[in-house]
């Protein structure tokens, strides 16, 4: 009972009866086709026509030979006589399910097998309300009718044309044409009656006919119908058995990932169990494994929305206190001087404050910034180049900056401008930290695999150990001494590995060491993917 509650709220679901409905199509096509195929089976008339007109010309040449008399052109037939041929030989050679008649010109039927016998079936008719008129009886009709249909749409024209002829046009025909009618048509109760007409003559003139009917065809397709019926049983469970099992293998993970969905959607940012679908295989679990990568990244993505927010709200907390204490203190200065100081606090954090909105401003930006903008094919020489001599006096004995190329041309694909920001932040941070005799070195070199290296040292103090990863953490400043408070916002360096991290790359810091160990200064690596252009 349980897995029936589960399955059929599955199996109803549109997909899976997408699913059910396309499969039982296919079989009803097989179904109608392997029935059509039956009905119109050629070889099985060719052979009872072929039967039937083995057994009635030789009636037909038996009668020739003793009961027709006179010359041509006005030979007779001894009627009495060849009836007489007909009784005699209706037990020999007209087989159960088959009717033989004789026919004169007219014409006239003058024997009939059946009552030469005296073997007229009686069949009486069933009272009112029997069993043939039960559903199942009228059910079983009207399928034996839409067969009987779908097999006479494959007839050829003439065939359908010969089904609606009568036996006195089939008898009249041979009559005529002097040659053996033969074919398949409709008996008047709607039955299907393979029927041979073969003409008794002498040279050329027709003294009479001999008719033979065989009304067993349609027990013939009934018998290979019921012979098909248990393959097609078959195959109609097997086929909704498979539809049965697709339908849970798709339509089922795809309802889950719905209503994971939906839940997701109503959460309001709580993280919601998503459906685990590490064991499939197949496409259904890379949609679901997607599913959960792109629902975790949107909940990453809201928590560092979060973190940021707390950030930056921490962050111009600061400023304000300040602003808000120099404020109160204003008033009660007694001098010039004092006022004055307080007013350069003042002035000093609106600037501060200014300085972290421009920076969280163009930080917001970035992601919709690179998004938007097309990717270029960029020679890290000619940029690094082009910062370098910003950073350099035209009138100093020595370049600050000095950029050396392994090889010629190293090419990358990216955004010019974004990439452009992080080189001028981690060159300017190095020429910050070094002192006046020391200098910064750019070296560009191609790294392991398909990538582009470039390396930025300083003659600075170094970074302390702990903290190699937590300066590219958002609003972490670490300054040299002598540098002014508040004059950075702590964001360029996580700009940088979030727009190097965009481009595919990495971005790490180090420290340089002499032969002793000592520090002797810092070193930012930035590894692009190469362009293979």
């Amino acid at each position: 009972m349980r897995l029936s509650a589960q399955l059929k709220p599955l199996l109803f679901t549109r997909l899976g009866a997408t699913i059910i409905l396309t499969n039982l199509v296919a079989l009803s096509v097989l179904i109608g086709g392997m029935f059509a195929i039956t009905e119109n089976r050629r070889g099985l008339v060719d052979a009872k026509v072929d039967s039937l007109s083995a057994q009635a010309e030789i009636i037909a040449n038996i009668i020739t030979e003793t009961a027709v008399y006179g010359d041509a052109p006005g030979p007779q037939m001894d009627r009495d006589a060849a009836r007489e041929v007909l009784r005699r030989l209706s037990g020999l050679y007209v087989p159960d399910e088959t009717r033989a008649l004789l026919h004169a010109p007219g014409p006239v039927r003058i024997a009939d097998s059946d009552l030469i016998a005296g073997e007229v079936d009686q069949i009486p008719l069933p009272p009112i309300d029997d069993e043939a008129d039960t559903p199942i009886e009228r059910a079983r009709g009207f399928g034996h009718s839409i067969m009987e249909h779908v097999g006479e749409i494959f007839l050829p024209e003439e065939e359908r044309a010969a089904l609606d002829r009568t036996l006195s046009d089939e008898v009249r025909a041979a009559f005529q044409t002097g040659e053996a009618q033969t074919g398949v048509r409709r008996d008047p109760d709607g039955g299907r009656v393979v029927s041979v007409t073969i003409p008794i003559q002498l040279i050329q003139a027709v003294v009479g006919t001999i008719t033979y009917e065989s009304y067993d065809l349609d027990a013939l397709i009934a018998q290979e119908r019921a012979a098909i019926l248990p393959y097609v049983i078959v195959a109609a469970l097997a086929t909704t058995f498979m539809a049965v099992v697709l339908t849970v293998q798709i339509a089922w993970p795809v309802r889950r990932l719905a209503e994971a969905a939906r839940e997701v959607r109503l959460a309001g940012g709580r993280r919601v169990p998503l459906p685990d679908m590490k064991g499939r295989k197949d496409e259904i679990g890379d949609m679901g494994r997607a599913f959960t990568q792109m629902t975790n990244a949107l909940y990453d993505r809201l928590d560092a929305i979060e973190a940021f927010a707390a950030d930056v709200a921490h962050e111009i907390k600061n400023p304000l206190t300040s602003i808000r204490s120099a404020a109160e203190i204003l008033p009660l200065a007694k001098d010039d001087e004092k006022r004055a100081r307080l007013l350069d606090v003042i002035q000093h954090d609106v600037k501060r404050i200014d300085r972290l909105i421009t920076d969280i401003s163009n930080a917001s930006r970035l992601d919709a910034e690179l998004a938007r903008e097309n990717l270029e094919t960029i020679d890290l020489v000619v940029l690094l180049t082009d910062i370098a001599s910003l950073q350099n006096d035209p009138d100093a004995p020595a370049p600050r900056v000095i950029v050396q190329a392994e090889g010629e041309r190293h090419i990358v694909r990216g955004h010019e401008n974004p990439l452009s920001r992080v080189f001028i932040n981690l060159i300017e941070n190095a020429v910050t930290f070094s002192p006046e005799e020391g200098g910064v070195r750019v070296f560009i070199e191609r790294a392991a695999g398909q990538s582009q290296q470039v390396r930025i040292e300083d003659d600075g103090p170094g970074i302390p150990e702990d903290n190699l990863e937590t300066i590219f953490d958002r609003f972490y400043t670490q300054r040299p001494k002598g540098a002014a408070f508040g004059g950075h916002s702590g964001l360029g360096l996580a700009i940088a590995r979030q727009i190097v991290t965009a481009h595919g790359g990495q971005i790490h810091a180090s420290n340089r060491t002499d032969d002793q160990g000592r520090v002797v200064g810092a070193c930012f690596t930035v590894i692009l993917p190469a362009s293979s252009r």
